[in-house]
C-alpha cells in the first residue's frame, strides 16, 4: 500500500509540474517576457559598470610600465616593424599584420584598452624600448603582462621577445625573427601542443657562442587560457640566486634552477667519450653462445612438414567426384550490347552446383591436414654462458675540451626593449599591461590594479545572472513553484526506491506464504477437512503424548499431577487455536501435514 501510495504522489507531482508553467499567467507572458528582455540587458550593464577602473599610475623604477590606454604615448613609443622575414616567400615575406590598440570585446573595463593583433596568418611585428637597459647584476628580473585570446587559439603564439641590449640602442623599425634576443617568455600552440614558453639564450663564456636553453615544461596544465577566451596574467621572475618562477593569474605553474632544469644544460658535462677510443676486435659482447659442442640428434628431420593430411580420413558417403562445386548459370543470357570484340567472350556467371546442395560435397575429395607428429622444425644447439664474455664495451672518458662552468647563468644578456614577434591562425589577439621590473611587490600591486579588476568583473558578470534570474522569479512568482517542484521530485523519487515495501502486490504475498507456510484467509475449506484437521491437532497436543507426558508418568506423585492437569488445560487451550488455524489453511498443505 506504501508503494502505490508513494507512485501516485511521484505521478500527482509530474502532472502539476508539467501543468503549473502553462496555467498561471498565461494572459501576460508576452509583455512580461519583453520587459525581462530589457530588464536582464541593462542589468548585465550596470553589474559591469560596478567595477570602476582607472589608469595606474607608471611606477618609477619600472624599466616599462605599458597600460595602452592612452593612444598618444603608444604611437610614440612602440614602434612597428618594417622588416621583412628571412627564409620565405617574398609575398609574404613582409611584417604587414594589423595592431590596434582598443578595448576588449567583452566585460571590458571602462577607459581600459589594450594591444589587438587584428589580422591572422600574417606576419606582424611591434616592439618598445625599455626606459634604460636591464642589466641582470644584484636584482631579481620580472616580466609580467596580460592575454586575452578573444577567438581562441588554433596555431600560433602570444609570447613577447624581450630584446638584447646592443652598442647603442636597437633599431626597432628593423625588428624581425633574427633579432637577438635574450628571453622568450608566454604561451604558444599548435593543434594538441600546449606551451609555455621560457627560453634564454646563455653565452658560452669559452667560444662566445650563442645556446637557446629551454624550460622544463610546467607541471599543470595550461589547456584552459587557449579556450575561455578571458584574459590571463603571465608572470616571469628571474631571481640572482639562479631560480625561476613562472606564474599564471598569480599562481606558480612552474619553477626550479637555471642550472638544473633547462634542456641542453648551462653547463657542459666535465667528461666526455674519446672519440677517437672504438672497441677492440677480440672484444666479444655476447653474454650467451650457441653450444660448440651441441650435434643434431641423427632423428631429428628438419624436412618434415608442420602438417599432414590425416592418415585416417575417410571420403564422405555420397560425395561426387565428377560434379563441381560451380556451374555457370543455366538462366543467365548474353547481353543485347555485348561486344565479343570489345568484351571478349562472353560467358555466364557461376552459380552453386545444384547437384551439390544435399551431396556431403562436390570435385576432387581431400583429407583435412593435421599436425605433423614428426615436425620437429630447424634443430638450433642450445645456448650457454659464453667464456670470452668481456662486458659491454664503453669507450674511454676524456676531459672534455669544451667544459666551462658557469655558476651565474642569471646574468644573461643585458635588455634593451620588449617586442611581439608572431605569426597566429587566430585574430583579436589582446595584449595588455606589459611591465618590466626589479621588484616582485611592484609587479603584484600592479596586477591589483588591472588585471585582478578584470577577474573582479567577470566574478561579478556571473553574480549578475544569479541575481536576475532571482529577480524574474520574484516578477513571476509562480516559477519557485517549479523550483520546488524540481526538488521535491527527485526527493520522492528515492524515498519511493528505497522506503517502498518490495512485497505489496498479491504475487509477492502469494510467493511470502508459501516460503513461511502463513495461513490463507481464502482458501476453500470442506467439512471433513475441517473435522481431519481438528482431530489431527487434537492428536498432537493431546496430553501424555512426547517425551514431557513419559516424564510425567514417571513421577507418579501428586505434584506432578497437578502440573499435568495444568498443562493439559494449556494443550486444550493450544488445540483449539490451531484447530482454528487449521481452518484457514489450505487443502494441500494441510494433506501435507497429514502425510
Amino acid at each position: 500500500m506504501k508503494s502505490r501510495w508513494q507512485r501516485k504522489a511521484v505521478l500527482a507531482l509530474l502532472v502539476l509540474g508539467l501543468l503549473l508553467p502553462f496555467g498561471i499567467k498565461a494572459d501576460d507572458d508576452d509583455d512580461e517576457e519583453a520587459v525581462v528582455t530589457e530588464e536582464q540587458t541593462e542589468g548585465e550593464e550596470d553589474d559591469v559598470e560596478e567595477v570602476v577602473y582607472a589608469t595606474p599610475k607608471a611606477l618609477p623604477n619600472a624599466y616599462l610600465t605599458e597600460t595602452f590606454d592612452d593612444i598618444a604615448t603608444f604611437e610614440k613609443t612602440w614602434i612597428k616593424s618594417e622588416a621583412k622575414k628571412g627564409g620565405v616567400d617574398e609575398n609574404i615575406a613582409k611584417y604587414d599584420g594589423v595592431w590596434a590598440v582598443e578595448p576588449a570585446e567583452r566585460l571590458a573595463l571602462t577607459g581600459d584598452r589594450g594591444l589587438v593583433l587584428k589580422s591572422k596568418a600574417k606576419h606582424a611585428a611591434i616592439a618598445a624600448p625599455l626606459k634604460k637597459p636591464f642589466v641582470f647584476s644584484n636584482k631579481p628580473f620580472v616580466v609580467q603582462y596580460e592575454v586575452n585570446l578573444q577567438n581562441g587559439q588554433e596555431c600560433g603564439g602570444a609570447y613577447i621577445k624581450l630584446i638584447s641590449a646592443q652598442k647603442g640602442r636597437v633599431d626597432l623599425k628593423n625588428f624581425h625573427d633574427k633579432t637577438p634576443y635574450t628571453i622568450m617568455f608566454g604561451p604558444d600552440k599548435c593543434g594538441n601542443d600546449f606551451k609555455l614558453h621560457f627560453i634564454f639564450r646563455h653565452v658560452n663564456p669559452l667560444t662566445e657562442e650563442i645556446e637557446e636553453k629551454h624550460a622544463k615544461r610546467p607541471r599543470d596544465k595550461i589547456e584552459e587560457p587557449f579556450k575561455d577566451k578571458k584574459s590571463h596574467l603571465y608572470t616571469l621572475v628571474i631571481r640572482p640566486d639562479n631560480t625561476f618562477e613562472i606564474s599564471l593569474d598569480h599562481e606558480v605553474i612552474n619553477s626550479g634552477s637555471l642550472l638544473e632544469d633547462f634542456t641542453p644544460s648551462v653547463n657542459p658535462p666535465k667528461e666526455i667519450d674519446d672519440p677517437e677510443d672504438f672497441m677492440p676486435e677480440d672484444w666479444d659482447e655476447r653474454e650467451k653462445i650457441p653450444d660448440p659442442e651441441a650435434a643434431k640428434p641423427d632423428d631429428w628431420d628438419e624436412d618434415a612438414p608442420m602438417q599432414i593430411p590425416d592418415p585416417v580420413a575417410e571420403k564422405p558417403s555420397g560425395w561426387l567426384d565428377d560434379e563441381p562445386e560451380m556451374v555457370p548459370d543455366p538462366t543467365a543470357e548474353k547481353p543485347d550490347d555485348w561486344d565479343d570484340e570489345m568484351d571478349g567472350e562472353w560467358e555466364a556467371p557461376l552459380i552453386t552446383n545444384p547437384k551439390c546442395v544435399d551431396a556431403p560435397g562436390c570435385g576432387e575429395w581431400k583429407p583435412p591436414m593435421v599436425d605433423n607428429p614428426e615436425f620437429k622444425g630447424k634443430w638450433r644447439p642450445p645456448m650457454i654462458d659464453n667464456p670470452n664474455y668481456r662486458g659491454k664495451w664503453k669507450p674511454r672518458k676524456i676531459p672534455n675540451p669544451d667544459f666551462f662552468e658557469d655558476l651565474e647563468p642569471f646574468k644573461m644578456t643585458a635588455i634593451d626593449a620588449v617586442g611581439l614577434e608572431l605569426w597566429s591562425m587566430s585574430d583579436n589577439i589582446l595584449f595588455d599591461n606589459i611591465l618590466v621590473t626589479d621588484n616582485v611587490a611592484e609587479a603584484y600591486q600592479f596586477a591589483q590594479e588591472t588585471f585582478d579588476l578584470k577577474v573582479m568583473k567577470i566574478e561579478k558578470g556571473q553574480t549578475g545572472v544569479i541575481r536576475r534570474i532571482i529577480n524574474h522569479s520574484n516578477k513571476n512568482p509562480w516559477l519557485y513553484g517549479i523550483y520546488v517542484l524540481l526538488v521535491a521530485i527527485p526527493v520522492v523519487l528515492i524515498f519511493a526506491c528505497c522506503c517502498a515495501e518490495a512485497k505489496d502486490t498479491k504475487e509477492d504475498k502469494d510467493a511470502e506464504r508459501k516460503k513461511t507456510d502463513a495461513p490463507s484467509p481464502d482458501d476453500p475449506q470442506s467439512e471433513q477437512n475441517k473435522e481431519d484437521s481438528s482431530q489431527t491437532a487434537a492428536d498432537d497436543d493431546a496430553p501424555g503424548s512426547g517425551d514431557e507426558a513419559e516424564g510425567d508418568e514417571d513421577k507418579g506423585d501428586e505434584e506432578g499431577e497437578e502440573e499435568e492437569d495444568e498443562e493439559e488445560e494449556e494443550e486444550a487451550e493450544k488445540a483449539d487455536a490451531a484447530e482454528e488455524v487449521q481452518t484457514r489453511t489450505s487443502p494441500r498443505l494441510r494433506k501435507s501435514r497429514r502425510d
